[in-house]
């Protein structure tokens, strides 16, 4: 079945580019970024903006649309069974278009990935494609699937770096390679 991602989430002032690889079951099926209700993605979110978590999707939307964070997925399009991003096959993978997504919002200069296959579609069918100008850190998943690590510890780590950014402007020389985290 042919899968097709969400448009961006993103404002004027967006410093952080948030990407994940596709939409799962549930969120498709919702029509919402990361709907699938174990998925840590909106506790994490939602902390950091300091909102309630169960205000309605659109309320979540508008307050990281004013925030410096932007959220997208690396695909646009991709054939897969079920959720997992394993189950993605790899030779249907069409990315989006970051060439004109990067030139629209010059302010962003770090790219955060949520899981190790929004990092490696990102860096094998896009960023050797192109100049890299931004920072990319990979960051530990959301996904329910990532079990071996708690919603504190994940939440520590993803405020930890959005925090690093914007409070310095730039990830500490040390974290500007990949972690393995994931």
């Amino acid at each position: 079945m042919l899968l097709k991602s969400f448009s961006p989430i993103v404002g004027k002032h967006a410093k952080i580019l948030i990407l994940g690889s596709m939409p799962g079951a549930a969120s498709l099926a919702a029509q919402q970024y990361y709907a699938h209700p174990r998925n840590a993605f909106w506790p994490i979110m939602t902390r950091w903006l300091k909102i309630p978590f169960d205000i309605p999707y659109q309320d979540k939307v508008a307050a990281l649309k004013n925030s410096p964070i932007a959220l997208w997925d690396v695909l646009h399009t991709c054939h897969r069974i079920g959720s997992l991003d394993s189950n993605i096959e790899t030779e249907t993978q069409i990315v989006n278009d970051f060439r004109s997504f990067f030139s629209d919002h010059p302010t962003i200069t770090h790219v955060f990935f949520n899981g190790g296959k929004a990092y490696t579609s990102f860096k094998r069918s896009v960023q050797s494609r192109h100049e890299e100008r931004q920072h990319l850190l990979l960051l530990p998943s959301t996904s329910p699937a990532n079990a071996r690590m708690t919603l504190e510890e994940k939440t520590r780590i993803w405020h930890e770096k959005i925090d690093s950014v914007l409070s310095s402007g730039t990830i500490k020389s040390e974290t500007l390679l990949v972690s393995k985290t994931q």
